[in-house]
């Protein structure tokens, strides 16, 4: 069975940093693109960023230059620098992939359970 695992989320005063990680499980026959979302109290869930097998990466205009995408294509895995956090950064963040898995009849989007990022002012 495949699935994404989030881990890394917690408390974290403004200003901090945390580092949250995914990693793909099970038979995995390619992905195209990592990404994470979050979702705030009561608000939509929105794209944080993304990053493509050939590498290039997208960010949300709210997190540029505090936030960085990596991915570990070895390990079926993508993780979420984020610095210099903000208040208004608490969300559940959830980590979502598009991925042909074992047992799938083509690419399709898979999401994590998500994982709750709460930045304290």
């Amino acid at each position: 069975q495949v699935q994404l695992v989030e881990s890394g989320g917690g408390l974290v005063q403004a200003g901090g940093s945390l580092r949250l990680s995914c990693a793909a499980s099970g038979s995995i026959f390619s992905i195209t693109v990592m990404a994470w979302y979050r979702q705030p109290p009561g608000k939509p869930r929105e794209l944080v960023a993304a990053i493509r097998s050939g590498g290039s990466t997208n960010y949300s205009d709210s997190v540029k230059g505090r936030f960085t995408i990596s991915r570990d294509t070895a390990k079926n895995a993508v993780s979420l620098q984020m610095n210099s956090l903000k208040p208004e950064d608490t969300a559940v963040y959830f980590c979502n992939a598009d991925m042909w898995g074992g047992g799938d009849y083509g690419p399709r989007t898979y999401w994590g359970q998500g994982t709750q990022v709460t930045v304290s002012s």
